[in-house]
């Protein structure tokens, strides 16, 4: 049976990183974007991450352009929007497709593991959430509309 940390992802930066860097802790996996309604959700996600990172807490964020167009810049130029508008700490991805033929397997899972609405196994748009839990299995899903302020209470019950 697979776990998240079966699976690795490019950082920003292009270097290759294992998710089982981030085995014992709660992920939290957030498809984000830097034109998006839902975008001032940084803000939130980076104040999850600073409240609860030396509990065991990481936040994962995988730049998407596959809604609206919403994430057109380069690997760099997120990191800069990310840096420069909302201070994000947490680690940064680079872009991924999440639906479709060439989405990251990682998002296969996820979509696996906790389907949307009516079993769905589709992304519907930027700012999806998914919490995991420290053994890499269990998986909740959050919606887009959901703050990040939201999730404290799930995160806590997991920390």
């Amino acid at each position: 049976m697979a776990t998240l940390y079966d699976f690795s992802a490019p950082l920003l930066d292009g270097t290759p990183q294992p998710l089982s860097a981030y085995a014992d802790k709660v992920v939290l996996v957030v498809n984000v974007a830097s034109k998006c309604g839902f975008t001032p959700q940084y803000t939130g996600l980076e104040k999850l991450y600073e409240t609860y990172r030396d509990r065991g807490l990481v936040v994962l964020g995988f730049p998407c352009n596959q809604f609206g167009e919403q994430e057109p810049g380069t690997e760099a130029e997120i990191a800069a929007f990310c840096d420069l508008n909302y201070h994000v700490t947490f680690p940064m991805f680079g872009k991924v497709t999440v639906n479709g033929r060439n989405s990251l397997p990682l998002y296969n899972w996820l979509k696996r593991k906790a389907p949307g609405l009516l079993g769905v196994q589709l992304i519907p748009w930027n700012f999806t959430k998914f919490l995991v839990d420290r053994t890499g299995t269990k998986v909740q899903r959050f919606a887009s509309k959901t703050e990040p302020a939201e999730l404290a209470g799930p995160i806590e019950k997991l920390l």
